[in-house]
C-alpha cells in the first residue's frame, strides 16, 4: 500500500477532475505547460514519434536522475502528486518511481497511450533483481502502424537519451552507443553496445509488457529507500545528461563525461559539494 502523502501539493498544478468533489493524489490532473517549461520543450503539442522523441530528449537533459532525498531523511512516497510537486514545483529530479510516474502523467496528458511496466534490472554476477526492481514505460501514438510503438525510460540514469523503438532485434545507435531489444518467450530485454572493440552486448533490464499500476511498486520503492542492501543507501547520487555526456556528483567524487572523455575529481567539503549540487543541478537541500 502506498503512504499517505504529506508533501505540499502547489493547487495551481493539481486540478479537480470534471465532476469531482474533491483532488485525488492517486489520479491529478496536472498543469502540462509548467512540466513543459520545467523540461524546456517548446514544441509542437500533437502527440508524434518526433514529438515524443524530443519531449524525452529534452526531459533527460533537464531533469536529474537523484536519490538525494533518501540522504535528507525525507521519504519517497509512491504517490503521483508528490512526483509532480517534487518534479515541477521544487527543480528536483527523483529515481525510475518518480521520473518515469510523472513522465506517464505528462504523455497522456498530451494523448499518448502510455503503459507502465515493471523491470528487473541486471546485476553484475548475472541474476536479476526482483520484479518492480525498476520502472520503465511502453508508450503507443495514437493512429501509427510503423513506428508507433516505443520504450521510453527518463529514470534509469546514464542511458538512452531518446526513446527505444520497441521492436526487437533493431540496432538503435546513440551518441556512441547502440541499443536494442531482444525477445525471449515474450520477455524483453534492453541491451546495450559500449565504444569498445572488445565489447559485448551488455543486459541492462528485462520486462514484460504486462500493465501495472503505480501501486504496485510501492513496496520496492520502499525498500530502494530503506534497505542497506539497496544502492540508493549506500551513497547520494545525482546525475543528468548533457548534450555531449553526462554530469555526475556520485558521493564527494564529481564525474564530467563529453565527447567520450571522462574526467573525475574529488570534491574538498560538505560546503563545496554543496556548491556544485546548486551550479550544476539548480538544486539546494536544507542544511
Amino acid at each position: 500500500m502506498c503512504v499517505v502523502c504529506f508533501c505540499p501539493v502547489d493547487p495551481c498544478l493539481l486540478v479537480p477532475r470534471s465532476g469531482a468533489g474533491m483532488r485525488s493524489s492517486k489520479a491529478p490532473m496536472l498543469d502540462v505547460s509548467a512540466y513543459l517549461k520545467r523540461v524546456g520543450y517548446t514544441g509542437p503539442r500533437e502527440p508524434s514519434s518526433q514529438m515524443l522523441i524530443a519531449l524525452h530528449r529534452a526531459h533527460m537533459l533537464a531533469v536529474p536522475f537523484e536519490n538525494l532525498d533518501i540522504h535528507i531523511r525525507r521519504p519517497i512516497v509512491c504517490d503521483l502528486s508528490c512526483f509532480l510537486h517534487k518534479i515541477i514545483t521544487e527543480h528536483r529530479g527523483g529515481f525510475c518511481y518518480e521520473l518515469n510516474g510523472a513522465f506517464a502523467a505528462l504523455l497522456r496528458a498530451l494523448g499518448f497511450e502510455v503503459t507502465l511496466l515493471s523491470a528487473r534490472v541486471a546485476r553484475a554476477d548475472g541474476t536479476e533483481a526482483p520484479e518492480f526492481d525498476h520502472l520503465t514505460l511502453r508508450v503507443e501514438i495514437p493512429g501509427r502502424q510503423e513506428d508507433g510503438l516505443w520504450l521510453a525510460d527518463v529514470g534509469f540514469g546514464d542511458s538512452f537519451l531518446e526513446p527505444l523503438r520497441l521492436k526487437p532485434e533493431l540496432e538503435q545507435p546513440q551518441i556512441g552507443r547502440v541499443y536494442r531489444l531482444s525477445e525471449t518467450a515474450g520477455r524483453f530485454a534492453m541491451e546495450v553496445l559500449l565504444p569498445d572493440p572488445s565489447a559485448e552486448w551488455k543486459r541492462q533490464y528485462s520486462f514484460s509488457l504486462g500493465p501495472r499500476r503505480l501501486e504496485e511498486f510501492a513496496a520496492m520503492c520502499a525498500y530502494q529507500q530503506t534497505s542497506p542492501e539497496s544502492h540508493f543507501t549506500r551513497q547520494r547520487i545525482c546525475s543528468r545528461a548533457t548534450e555531449r555526456g553526462r554530469v555526475t556528483l556520485s558521493d564527494f567524487r564529481l564525474i564530467v563525461t563529453s565527447n567520450g572523455q571522462r574526467v573525475e575529481r574529488m570534491l574538498a567539503s560538505e560546503a563545496e559539494w554543496r556548491s556544485t549540487l546548486k551550479n550544476m543541478f539548480e538544486i539546494e537541500l536544507p542544511a
